[in-house]
């Protein structure tokens, strides 16, 4: 099992990433084996990032590239496993399905499993409509985000012990509920996403990390904040001590 940093926040926070080496050295010293992702514009770019990350011993889970065509094609070349579900085009469940499926079909051909990844706000957003689309696209795997689920009101325990056959990598992430009369619609203004252990919604995902593992998980583990309130690499930290503290 490796433990990594989805850097959405991060780049949320520093306007981008401007010197990836410099990123991957940083994770590296607070306790990190790397990022989720490179972010690739050509093939020769692909090879670069994944050959210099491999130099100062950092990994990554897949390679985006500029189109789901290319973000399969990378990432099996590159010798990583999944990537995420199209759908982010679709205005319901019934479309998303459809275009996960139609990815997940395509990645199979290159050994890559395409996978959704919950998220509020959109059409795989409840506990309901994500067990309705592991129903739907048996093809598919799971990429738990477990703070977005708690914001949507679900329960990310239950969900990996049901289907921990299915996951493919977690995102651990907390969340402080703020404005709770703020519709699931508005969700952006509900709360905020947090370090782990300081959320406000019963999230336990030192709990959900060990039923993951008690059922066989073996995979990336990335830690997420999607904002941050001051340098990031000082939550990120809190949020790695929070694990080994749990005895990871």
């Amino acid at each position: 099992m490796k433990f990594g940093v989805a850097d959405f926040g991060m780049n949320q926070w520093y306007g981008g990433c401007h010197d990836p080496e410099a990123r991957w050295a940083d994770l590296k010293r607070i306790g990190y084996d790397g990022i989720e992702r490179i972010y690739a514009i050509s093939a020769d770019d692909a090879m670069w990032q994944a050959a210099a990350m491999r130099k100062v011993g950092a990994d990554f889970g897949l390679c985006l590239g500029p189109n789901p065509a290319t973000t399969i094609r990378w990432t099996a070349a590159l010798g990583k496993t999944y990537v995420w579900t199209g759908g982010g085009s679709a205005k319901d469940l019934d479309g998303y399905c459809r275009q996960a499926g139609a990815m997940a079909e395509a990645a199979a051909r290159f050994g890559v499993k395409a996978s959704c990844h919950n998220h509020m706000g959109s059409p795989v957003e409840t506990q309901e409509q994500l067990e309705e689309f592991l129903r739907r696209c048996p093809a598919c795997g799971l990429i738990l985000d477990t703070a977005h689920l708690a914001g949507a009101g679900g329960d990310a325990l239950a969900i990996a012990k049901k289907y921990v056959g299915r996951l493919v990598a977690l995102h651990l992430k907390d969340y402080l509920l703020q404005k709770p009369d703020v519709p699931m619609s508005q969700w952006t203004g509900r709360g905020r996403f947090c370090e782990l252990g300081a959320g406000n919604v019963g999230l336990d995902n030192l709990a959900v990390l060990k039923a993951a593992v008690a059922g066989g998980f073996d995979g990336w583990v990335f830690i997420e904040q999607d904002t941050h309130l001051q340098d990031p690499l000082i939550d990120l930290a809190k949020s790695r001590e929070y694990l080994r503290k749990g005895g990871f």
